[in-house]
């Protein structure tokens, strides 16, 4: 055996002599051969892959279709939903060599979600046009945690096609194999819908000791006991594969050498000491991260390794399937034995040792000590708060950090416990006082009085006078004393409202879908810095009654809305003073938001007549405030696009449904959708101003669907081209021609048309559409984004490439063919 067939880095090869045959193998072969769903979820650099690769070539050599699709690969990661399915049909059409027109079939289901297109896919293609049994493994599934949309009907998708069975008996000839470095729960939040529970794990060991033969074959002819040199290098690595193959093949390069060490000698020197550095290809540092990655969650995984180190005999550290122990297991530092948690192996015991951990809790938070034993208490040690220069340093060091719901706790805790310390050091300080100031009062009244007894008249009056006196300067202490308590009072009243408040806000926000309409609206103003805490809590209550509607709790956002009106009502009682407040802008703006979600609230209870009133209170709020809309004013705002067109939008939807107050309210209506008209116009004119030409493309594609009356379908049909508004065509192409040098627009692109014969291949090669890879006579254009990519590239190059269009219900030929006709009707 040479010196390099020990492979530890990827996947070994289908043919690799040093592979390990392990239980998991026999395991998965039969439950797919058995047509069962299996998984494989385990750690980074366990030998998933390469198990994957020979169970894909027991299956074909048994006559079974396989393919493989890695969700890692950079060509299916940061895409579009519409693309990632798109990229995941396609690999199975070039794996199975299936005769079917990609482009075609994808234009033809246009219409249907991506789940569906998915599904038909393998239903009317794959599994008619390959006979034979078929299985697909998916590799990496993790990968789909970094996604930015969910995919949880994509697993819902794989589910399906084993419920399917009963109906459909073809659905029998297909199986899945899941592989990845995740636990169920990580991958799919409905356990109904999960396939985790219908398919079968595949446990994933490390090599045993009667299983390595392979492995010990290389070391025949080199070392004089080899059995004894396989089982010192099992000791220290505990079998798990890239250790294992990655110490023998140190082991064969030491017995090339004229003193050869030990095995312990050999994974002292060149793997545990100075670590970090000879980590090549990358293994313990992987392991790192995976724990350190989650500043949230790090220092839980950080103790409960400590505590699974630290294991005697009499305290073992019981498996119990917490999200903490299975994230453990899967960075592949703990594994679990007998129901019991141990540190898979010598060599991670000695690199991860308490040095390690108390240095990255050190590194995670510096009061770590107090913060473990006040969680220990379930926050009842009051002791362990923070106080003083301690709090303000955990304070400076938690700005900029991304911390736990129990560490926000605990630092609120002990803001709200030092300024509780700080009111009671103030009310005592001023009892004191009055006590002091009403006992030297007493003592001078009883001394003027016996000195009354022997002084005349007039110097019992002078007495008085000073007894008045001093009185007034007593009672002066006394106001000055109960103004600081009020000062207190205000601090803990301001913490609460900047603080507890938002916070509280957060967590209620984070259980809510990440597409939610109440998620973008409210996400992005969350920490806004608002002067006013009265105005501050107008918000903050309207943002909570916007997210309880979400997750229908009526009752809750009925009570939030409550609150934000009253609070809405405190602020507008002085309006000479609300005029001259500098604050007024922003009290303006929250007044929208507020009323956007009154609005909404009451429209969902069937309150249509109050639910208009919000909506217009909120609309003449914007019609007489311009500032407010204006994309090119230098006034920060609160309030962004999002709930501006929400107010415009629900107004005009609210009055569309009930015919009478369409006919009632019909200029209203109208003046609504003006406005609104008018608000899309200036964000386009505002994108293309400052040259952000994705932007201004997209809004181009809202534009014209707003006015096609398309927005719900979300795209276009040949009637809605061939009618589209002469007179805002001639707009948007005004703006676009007006802002770019003349380089983009609809008149610039029929301009380049006619000059190319009106041939739209020649014209798709002027403008830079023309995909050179597909080449030929195929229309299948370029995408925006790479449209983009060659305008960056060559800034002076490409014109009419943009406005590109992409929201139309057939080609992108046949749009802009269309389009450019509708030019030449409007004359333009």
């Amino acid at each position: 055996m040479t010196n390099d067939q020990y492979i530890f880095s990827g996947s070994l090869p289908e043919n690799a002599s040093t592979y390990v045959t392990r239980q998991a193998d026999s395991d998965l072969y039969a439950g797919l051969k058995a047509g069962k769903f299996c998984y494989v979820l385990n750690s980074r650099q366990s030998g998933k892959s390469s198990l994957r690769v020979r169970t894909m070539q027991r299956l074909r050599e048994e006559g079974v279709q396989c393919a493989a699709i890695d969700l890692s690969a950079g060509g299916i990661q940061n895409v579009p939903p519409e693309q990632w399915y798109a990229d995941l049909i396609d690999n199975l059409i070039e794996t199975f060599d299936l005769d079917v027109d990609f482009g075609d079939w994808w234009e033809a289901n246009q219409l249907n979600s991506l789940v569906t297109r998915f599904r038909k896919f393998l239903e009317e293609i794959l599994l008619v046009e390959v006979q034979e049994n078929i299985v697909i493994f998916i590799d990496e599934i993790d990968s789909v945690l970094s996604l930015k949309f969910p995919t949880d009907d994509f697993f819902a998708l794989i589910r399906a096609c084993y419920n399917k069975r009963v109906d459909n008996p073809e659905y029998n000839r297909l199986t899945f194999c899941l592989l990845g470095v995740a636990s169920p729960s990580n991958l799919i939040e409905d356990k109904q819908r999960t396939p985790f529970n219908i398919g079968q794990a595949i446990s994933l060991t490390g090599f045993q000791l009667h299983e390595i033969e392979p492995l010990a074959r290389g070391m025949s002819g080199r070392f004089s006991h080899p059995q004894a040199v396989m089982e010192e290098i099992l000791y220290w690595t505990g079998g798990q594969p890239f250790l294992t193959q990655k110490l023998c093949q140190l082991m064969i390069e030491e017995s090339l050498q004229d003193n050869p060490r030990n095995v312990e000698q050999v994974v002292k020197s060149r793997i545990i000491e100075n670590w970090e550095s000879q980590d090549e290809p990358e293994h313990l540092r992987t392991i790192q991260a995976r724990i350190l990655r989650d500043e949230q969650r790090a220092g839980y995984l950080l103790e409960l390794y400590q505590q699974i180190r630290l294991r005697d005999e009499q305290s073992e550290v019981t498996a119990d399937d917490t999200l903490e122990q299975s994230e453990l297991q899967l960075s592949g530092l703990v594994f679990r034995q007998q129901n019991n948690l141990r540190v898979y192996n010598p060599i991670y015991q000695e690199v991860f040792n308490q040095n390690w951990i108390d240095n990255q809790l050190r590194n995670l938070r510096p009061y770590s000590e107090n913060f473990r034993f006040w969680v220990a208490s379930e926050g009842k040690d009051t002791s362990r708060l923070l106080r003083g220069k301690a709090l303000e340093e955990a304070e400076a060091w938690a700005r900029d950090k991304s911390l736990s719901y129990q560490d926000r706790q605990f630092l609120a805790a002990s803001k709200e416990q030092e300024i509780q310390e700080e009111i009671a050091a103030k009310e005592q300080e001023a009892a004191l006082e009055r006590e002091r100031q009403d006992r030297e009062a007493a003592e001078y009244r009883n001394s003027l009085l016996s000195e009354a007894n022997r002084k005349a008249k007039q110097q019992i009056r002078n007495g008085y006078i000073i007894l008045i006196f001093t009185v007034l300067v007593a009672a002066m202490s006394v106001i000055l004393a109960e103004k600081k308590v009020k000062e207190a009072q205000e601090k803990l009243k301001e913490t609460y409202t900047y603080v507890a408040y938002p916070q509280q806000l957060r967590e209620l926000v984070s259980k809510l879908p990440p597409n939610s309409e109440a998620a973008e609206l409210i996400s992005e103003q969350i920490d806004i810095k608002i002067k006013d805490a009265q105005i501050e809590q107008v918000y903050l209550h309207a943002a909570k009654a916007l997210a309880y509607q979400e997750v229908e709790d009526w009752k809750s956002a009925e009570e939030s809305i409550k609150q934000s009106m009253n609070f809405l009502r405190g602020w507008k009682q002085n309006q000479e003073e609300m005029e001259s407040r500098e604050s007024n802008s922003e009290f303006l703006e929250i007044q929208i938001f507020a009323l956007n979600v009154k609005g909404k609230l009451l429209s969902k209870q069937n309150n249509t007549q109050n639910a208009i009133e919000a909506y217009k209170e909120a609309f003449n709020i914007l019609e007489k405030n311009p500032n407010i809309i204006s994309l090119q004013s230098t006034i920060p705002k609160i309030i962004d696009s999002n709930v501006i067109e929400s107010v415009h939008q629900h107004l005009i939807d609210i009055l569309n449904k009930d015919e009478q107050l369409n006919k009632r309210d019909k200029k209203l209506r109208e003046k609504v959708e003006q406005s609104l008209t008018q608000y899309l116009y200036a964000q386009l004119e505002y994108y293309l101003k400052v040259k952000n030409w994705q932007a201004a493309d997209w809004q181009t594609d809202r534009l014209m669907l707003y006015l096609s009356k398309r927005e719900e379908q979300r795209f276009l049909e040949i009637d809605n081209i061939n009618n589209f508004s002469c007179p805002a065509l001639k707009k948007i192409d005004q703006l676009w021609v007006a802002n770019s040098d003349k380089r983009f627009g609809f008149s610039v692109q029929k301009e380049i048309w006619n000059k190319n014969s009106k041939n739209y291949i020649s014209f798709a090669k002027a403008v830079g559409w023309y995909n050179e890879k597909i080449g030929g006579e195929n229309l299948e254009l370029l995408r925006l984004r790479e449209v983009l990519k060659l305008i960056k590239k060559s800034p002076d190059k490409y014109r009419g490439s943009l406005p590109h269009g992409r929201y139309f219900s057939h080609t992108l030929y046949e749009f802009h063919s269309l389009l450019l006709l509708r030019l030449e009707k409007c004359n333009i």
